[in-house]
């Protein structure tokens, strides 16, 4: 997985990202988005609203948030999270 490209913009009150995220296969992208179902179903803050698309093996994780303290928590909180699906995946590989 590599990031592909990010897009933040900073308008008044509302920040935003697009992150593009590859995936090596779409079974690993389909993964990682059920690992992530949970996250969606309760969001972390009120401040910040997240959405995913599929495009290919393409993940594309798209923030907006009241503030950029709010935006930097969400992207990192949701990254990690992407990471650690993806970790656990190599691992269950490995055995």
């Amino acid at each position: 997985m590599f990031l592909v490209a990010v897009d933040m913009v900073l308008m008044a009150t509302v920040a935003k990202a697009v992150v593009h995220l590859d995936f090596k296969d779409e079974k690993q992208l389909q993964t990682a988005l059920e690992a992530l179902k949970p996250e969606m179903d309760a969001p972390v803050t009120r401040r910040a609203n997240v959405s995913f698309q599929k495009q290919g093996t393409f993940l594309v994780l798209q923030v907006e948030a009241a503030d950029t303290v709010a935006l930097r928590a969400t992207l990192n909180a949701f990254l990690r999270w992407i990471a650690s699906a993806l970790n656990v995946m190599k691992l269950i590989e490995e055995l």
